[in-house]
């Protein structure tokens, strides 16, 4: 396994086999990112079957440069198609329990906006969403993403920046 300048860990033929022998399922090994001199066609007798059907991902092409692969890859949000689609903006005012927070929500919801940053609340709300459904444990909030009060409302820290009177200039510069 190497890890190119984009990020992305390449596997060899020899980590191919231990997916396999670790027991791997089909989906877990479409997902890889497979070194051009693995020997396909061989891989594919080894672990093909009519019920399992193997589609290989390559690296990506080194004259890409890193900036645009990093924008490439900021465009595909690996989530499901339900959260592509919430309204995010209404999703987090209808959290909003009191006056204080709506204005709060607001204006903090066009900051993000602004920053074309609606994918990544989306993103947020399903990442709170899938560790709450795996019982997982997580941080009660660091740094600067505390001053943001959506961020509170959607659970991915819990420290109320209006109890607070944490301003949001400290999350969004």
């Amino acid at each position: 396994m190497k890890i190119d300048v984009y990020g992305q860990i390449i596997f060899n033929e020899e980590d191919l086999f231990d997916l396999v022998m670790q027991g791997q399922d089909i989906a877990t090994l479409n997902k890889v990112v497979v070194d051009p001199s693995v020997n396909l066609e061989g891989m594919a007798k080894i672990l093909e079957s009519p019920d399992r059907l193997l589609t290989w991902t390559f690296p990506v092409d080194s004259n890409q440069s890193v900036i645009a692969y990093d924008l490439a890859c900021q465009s595909n949000w690996n989530m499901p198609e339900k959260y592509k689609q919430l309204d995010i903006a209404e999703y987090v005012l209808g959290l909003c329990t009191t006056e204080a927070e709506l204005q709060r929500v607001g204006q903090e919801l066009l900051l993000y906006q602004e920053r074309d940053l609606f994918n990544l609340l989306r993103y947020l709300v399903y990442l709170v969403d899938v560790m709450t459904e795996n019982r997982l444990i997580w941080g009660v909030g660091r740094g600067s993403s505390v001053s943001s009060h959506v961020l509170f409302l959607i659970k991915v820290h819990r420290i109320n920046s209006l109890y607070y009177n944490l301003d949001i200039a400290e999350f969004l510069r």
